[in-house]
């Protein structure tokens, strides 16, 4: 985090009572932060490497321990900071988190045993503050386990508080020192009681203050971007969708005519939705707008380029380099050079970005300049969402009063259209992918069924089939339609629509867009990972 960035993020975060969560490399971390600040109770995540550090500079009032990957009987695996449990603070250790902390404490765990994946149903043996008002003595309730090691043994002062079939310890407690552990996963949907566990733990056990909301952190943003800014000038980079029209909205609150933005279209955007962020930002809030149409300028490169990670370079290079000429430009007016770039960066990028697998997600979120930017821009990082997980933001969005159009809409990913279309991109082929979507989504907009939907596109399929369309014969392409609901855009399952929809839109497409005569539909679900098309 660069100086600027840990200054915003400081008066920020500093204001609140927190919670740190040490992340031992389970899928589903995140999960953990979402349900602590839906209890209104901010937190940060820190790999298990950097916890002792993190620890020490958050100065947190409770400790979460996360699940993960490894057992505690590998040698050189993954361990608490010994000094979060002689801090005085509330632990509660998740599945791989309850069966460190037990090993550290003088515990025993059983490795490779009595595995216990999915569903299970856990019998509540004695009372306790973390099942207050949730769970009561001797009935039991569904959760969702993920483990192939145990807890055999307690550390001194625990006692058993529920028990799964194989798991007799799946739920223990230390209540003088305030530490929990749980081997089932509270923190998923599939709990379905797991969010008031949580939220019992940080209010009840840990008692901190339900004070993290989107209009404290509104004024709170306001009043940090003015100490930073100061009488400068901010650029920002709008892109059409949610996190950069939030973040540009913000800081407009904050400092007016300061705030310039750039718009760059590069022709590969939905319908209609470069009218709608120049309708939105130039005319309805008044921000100085640079729309730069760009669009044959990204074409031309693309042409014949059929790779999927060749075209995502190519149009983060020319996007890179079409802003840079803009900011020059900017910076030759009246009022002076921006000091300062404005990004629309979340908390899920900040963490990614420092992943302790070494996983993919560094290399999918390097479009955000998380660690700070190049040293030939000479120009200081303003982040205001740096904070916040994508509801938060839809949240922030309300509350600044942004149109339910764009704070409801779903994610569209930076390279457009162009990983919509497999294969070599044409004008053509844009056009026939641009009309399908917007009839596609017409259709589940009519319907109602638009916010049931996490995400919702037609992709251009690279074949053509034979079709007989009136009393001729066409060679045309096939269209597919996907949508998928989630909860946190981390996994996904494929939305259930009827068929009477499907084929409602299916021939509304057909008859209205040429160039389609077929139409599928993806039914595909998604592990953890990324839910676009290429």
């Amino acid at each position: 985090m660069n100086k600027a960035a840990a200054t915003f993020h400081h008066d920020i975060a500093d204001r609140h009572d927190k919670v740190l969560i040490v992340d031992f490399g389970s899928q589903v971390t995140q999960l953990i932060a979402r349900r602590v600040r839906e209890a209104g109770v901010y937190c940060e995540i820190a790999p298990f490497q950097n916890a002792e550090q993190a620890f020490a500079l958050v100065r947190p009032k409770a400790v979460i321990l996360s699940g993960g990957p490894c057992s505690v009987a590998d040698l050189n695996s993954p361990r608490a900071p010994q000094e979060i449990f002689q801090a005085g603070v509330p632990v509660l250790g998740i599945c791989y988190g309850e069966q460190t902390m037990a090993a550290q404490l003088g515990g025993k765990v059983e490795a490779g045993h009595h595995r216990e994946f999915g569903r299970a149903d856990l019998t509540i043996l004695e009372t306790s503050a973390l099942f207050e008002g949730v769970w009561r003595k001797g009935l039991s309730y569904p959760v969702w386990m993920s483990h192939g090691d145990r807890v055999t043994h307690l550390p001194a002062g625990f006692r058993v508080i529920a028990a799964s079939e194989n798991a007799p310890m799946a739920a223990i407690a230390d209540e003088v020192r305030g530490f929990y552990g749980v081997q089932f996963h509270l923190e998923v949907v599939h709990t379905p009681d797991g969010a008031k566990l949580l939220s019992n733990f940080v209010h009840k056990v840990a008692g901190l203050k339900a004070d993290w909301t989107m209009s404290a952190f509104r004024q709170e943003a306001i009043a940090a971007i003015r100490r930073q800014v100061g009488d400068k000038r901010v650029l920002c980079g709008l892109s059409g969708g949610v996190d950069s029209a939030v973040a540009a909205v913000l800081i407009h609150e904050a400092i007016g005519d300061q705030l310039v933005c750039v718009f760059v279209d590069h022709g590969l955007l939905r319908q209609g939705e470069a009218e709608e962020v120049v309708r939105l930002f130039k005319d309805h809030y008044n921000i100085p707008l640079h729309h730069v149409d760009a669009a044959s300028v990204f074409l031309d490169a693309l042409e014949g380029v059929d790779d999927p990670e060749i075209k995502r370079k190519t149009i983060g290079r020319l996007f890179i380099e079409t802003f840079d000429h803009e900011a020059q430009k900017i910076a030759q007016d009246s009022k002076g050079a921006p000091e300062f770039l404005a990004q629309g960066t979340l908390y899920p990028d900040v963490i990614e970005s420092v992943s302790f697998t070494g996983g993919p997600s560094v290399t999918i979120k390097s479009h955000h300049n998380v660690g700070g930017l190049p040293e030939r821009m000479k120009m200081g990082l303003v982040e205001p969402l740096r904070e916040l997980f994508k509801d938060e933001v839809r949240a922030l969005g309300r509350e600044l009063g942004l149109p339910e159009i764009f704070v409801k809409r779903h994610p569209f990913p930076g390279p457009g259209l162009a990983i919509r279309c497999p294969g070599v991109i044409t004008k053509e082929k844009l056009e026939i992918l641009r009309n399908a979507d917007a009839i596609y989504l017409d259709e589940i907009r009519k319907a109602g069924l638009y916010d049931e939907i996490w995400q919702a596109f037609a992709a251009l399929l690279p074949v053509r089939s034979v079709g007989v369309m009136g009393d001729g014969r066409t060679y045309d392409y096939v269209l597919a339609l996907r949508a998928v609901t989630s909860s946190d855009g981390m996994t996904a399952d494929f939305y259930h629509f009827d068929m009477s929809f499907l084929g409602r839109a299916a021939t509304r497409i057909i008859n209205e867009v040429r160039g389609v005569n077929r139409v599928v539909y993806d039914v595909t679900s998604k592990p953890p990972g990324t839910i676009e098309w290429e």
